[in-house]
């Protein structure tokens, strides 16, 4: 019998297992989805727990950043995270650049632990549970009914750079496991089934999920149906650069596509609030504030960028306020034949989840790609900004022909969005991608002195 045999189902509160989270105090920082790159890690703690079979544990960890309780004795300021780790004695050679370590003591002394996604196996046999409902400890295992998944597809991980972790299966359907976990329901579940619902087929509908009940009620992930032939807006954009071909026609057309998803939204989630301008402009401010004291390089034009912030508070309401995709920029884009896809509804994931669910401007989501727009007219020299300013141009007028207002007649509304978009990129490449730093900087220098 080998050592993964005398592991035995288990479900939250988890045993101690500080020789684990030995192993992993150092490896969550080096992964790519690890949100806390800029902050050290003062405590790891197992919430749970669960064998999802022989050999594959599913675990959640708290990483801490600061090592005083909260009053009451509340969990200590930090994140959640979703590990599915593998158990094995002597794992594949393989598995190299997976390789967690070997676990010293405990109960899984001698064994070594990795990311079992890594593992084809694990991952078909993550699929199998996603086929068919059911349960393992406090985790729930769901579908749509009306959907059939075939068994034996072959997985492979995505490799490309995102804040969640992707299996793609026979080039069929596509698996995000959110790294980052959040109480409540995730919009990358929620939003997709409503549009669903409404018929709009703008959006892969999702065919299976998971969630969980403990430590707390939270999605972990969702398996929809893989767009084989797509290609995403970023590689389109940096192709049509590269090949110094125009772009507006699919500019004009992702316009359309946007209104298209914002009217069914409204349509899904019938909220239509008016905007409170005066409250968006004072988070917006604060965001500012924060970023310019993480990254000193912003201090020089906070002056600008107040004024555009201050300057929202002052003018018209705009179109009401509703659910919105949170992050939509080229890359959470698909254009398969002659038409536009969006996916990833997730939102920013360093925002709070109850944030991401509630109601937004639309020209938030407008801003995100115009801002998209830019950034991909600047990956190469010489920069291209009047690629960039057609794209823009092009972007907003098939957006006006589908919904009925036009985002260059609310210039106050947009550049503040637009304004609030640089800041949080300019934070997040200093904290990721520093040599990016200056995409979003000649933005932000744009924007506090013209604002156009």
């Amino acid at each position: 019998m080998t050592k993964t045999a005398f592991l035995r189902p288990r479900s939250a509160p988890a045993e101690p297992m500080e020789p684990l989270t030995g192993l992993l105090r150092d490896w969550l920082p080096l992964q790519r989805w690890f949100a806390g790159k800029d902050r050290p890690v003062t405590d790891l703690a197992v919430l749970s727990t669960t064998e999802l079979f022989p050999g594959c544990l599913h675990v959640l960890v708290h990483a801490a950043h600061g090592g005083v309780p909260a009053p009451g004795g509340a969990t200590p300021a930090g994140d959640c995270y979703q590990l599915l780790l593998g158990v094995r004695e002597h794992p594949s050679p393989r598995l190299g650049k997976a390789l967690i370590g070997r676990v010293p003591d405990g109960r899984l002394a001698g064994l070594t632990v990795y990311d079992a996604l890594h593992d084809p196996r694990a991952a078909q046999l993550l699929l199998e549970r996603l086929r068919r409902p059911g349960t393992a400890g406090p985790l729930r295992f769901e579908c749509d009914g009306s959907q059939q998944v075939p068994a034996g597809l072959v997985p492979r991980l995505m490799t490309a750079e995102q804040s969640n972790s992707s299996l793609v299966y026979g080039d069929e359907y596509i698996l995000k496991l959110f790294r980052r976990v959040q109480p409540g329901v995730n919009p990358d579940l929620e939003v997709p089934g409503a549009l669903a619902r409404q018929g709009c087929d703008r959006v892969p509908a999702p065919v299976a999920w998971f969630r969980t009940t403990h430590p707390f009620r939270a999605t972990l992930g969702v398996l929809q149906p893989y767009l084989r032939n797509a290609s995403d807006g970023w590689t389109l954009a940096l192709d049509a650069l590269a090949a110094g071909d125009d772009f507006t026609a699919q500019s004009h057309a992702l316009g359309r596509a946007t209104a298209d998803v914002h009217l069914a939204l409204s349509s899904a989630f019938p909220i239509g609030a008016p905007g409170e301008n005066g409250r968006t402009a004072a988070a917006m401010t604060e965001r500012l504030t924060a970023a310019a004291h993480a990254v000193p390089a912003l201090q020089p034009f906070v002056p600008g960028l107040r004024a555009a912030f201050a300057a929202l508070a002052t003018c018209d309401a705009g179109p009401p306020a509703q659910r919105i995709h949170g992050d939509l920029h080229l890359g959470q884009v698909l254009r398969a034949g002659r038409e536009w896809f969006v996916i990833d509804f997730e939102g920013e994931p360093s925002r709070p989840l109850s944030e991401r669910r509630s109601a937004h401007s639309p020209v938030r989501d407008i801003a995100g790609m115009l801002r998209s727009f830019d950034y991909a007219a600047r990956q190469r020299r010489p920069w291209r900004p009047e690629w960039a300013r057609r794209c823009r141009e092009a972007y907003c007028a098939g957006y006006a022909a589908r919904a009925g207002w036009d985002p260059r007649k609310k210039h106050g509304l947009l550049r503040a969005y637009e304004t609030d978009r640089a800041v949080y990129e300019v934070l997040y490449e200093a904290r990721h991608r520093p040599d990016w730093l200056p995409v979003p900087m000649a933005a932000i220098e744009r924007l506090a002195v013209r604002g156009d």
